[in-house]
């Protein structure tokens, strides 16, 4: 197993109000500047916007959640279209939030805003030539104290459920990130138990999904696993999970899954007979 490298510097169904959102970067190597690209603080101003907008008509939905799920996309085996992964990971909220025209467009742009910084970010050509860099800076909530007594002032949570009740740094976003290996489970295909990358890609699916976990005896059990006679902080993990995430947009460049080919056969003219035997033109049966 792979420890912390060099030592270097469920999705929830209801949330608490959540503190304003910031780009999490994960301490490096000191002497190892990276220059990566990301987004602006107007960028993602209007992008928290639209998730607490999407969080009106879904309140599973957040900005956490979503930069989560679009890690994973930009990460993942297929490229895929904003709009087309957009409607099969948001469904209806998309339409009911943005139902005009325009604002589906303006939506939209602030979606493509993220997508595009992500998918610079896991270049897979930089990724390859600069493994040990950490280029990936994921979108990710903290929870201070004062945000804790706020919660509790306010009446959201009960005083000393904060444990149970505060998600805990990057869990909300390994969720979103798990939840579109689940969507999309045909393109996210292991490899077979004997493949040299089975355990490669095994690890990494661990050490992200282990961010997912609050149950203390499953977390210390997993941990054993992943990271025997280590200890590691949560920033630690997180860190081991983006890296794992940069691991896994370089596997499948190599092991992308195949393009299934589908024969498609001449059709008749328009003008010609059916040939499903009912005797009219094609263009006015099967053709129509």
């Amino acid at each position: 197993m792979t420890s912390v490298r060099g030592q270097r510097d469920r999705r929830h169904a209801t949330l608490p109000p959540a503190p304003r959102a910031r780009l999490l970067r994960r301490p490096m190597n000191p002497l190892a500047h990276v220059h990566y690209p990301t987004n602006t603080d107007a960028e993602l101003d209007r992008l928290q916007a639209l998730a607490e907008q999407l969080g009106g008509f879904d309140d599973t939905l957040s900005l956490e959640w979503l930069d989560g799920a679009m890690t994973a996309l930009a990460a993942g085996p297929r490229p895929k279209a904003v709009t087309d992964w957009r409607d099969a990971l948001i469904g209806d909220a998309w339409q009911r939030a943005f139902a005009d025209p325009d604002s589906d467009r303006e939506a939209t742009a602030v979606l493509q805003a993220r997508w595009s910084v992500l998918l610079r970010q896991l270049d897979p050509e930089k990724l390859l030539d600069a493994p040990d860099e950490l280029r990936l800076a994921p979108v990710m909530l903290e929870w201070t104290d004062e945000d804790k007594a706020r919660l509790v002032a306010e009446g959201e949570i009960a005083a000393g459920s904060e444990d149970d009740e505060i998600p805990l740094s990057g869990e909300i976003w390994a969720h979103g990130f798990m939840e579109v290996v689940t969507t999309f489970e045909d393109d996210w295909t292991a490899p077979e138990d004997d493949s040299e990358f089975a355990e490669l890609y095994e690890d990494c699916m661990a050490r992200i999904a282990l961010l997912t976990v609050r149950d203390a005896a499953e977390r210390d059990e997993a941990l054993a696993a992943l990271y025997p006679e280590e200890t590691l902080t949560r920033d630690d993990l997180i860190q081991e999970a983006l890296y794992s995430v940069q691991d896994l947009r370089c596997f499948w460049v190599e092991n992308a899954p195949k393009t299934s080919t589908r024969r498609v056969e001449a059709q008749p003219g328009r003008n010609d007979p059916c040939p499903c035997g009912s005797g009219k033109k094609f263009k006015k049966c099967h053709g129509a």
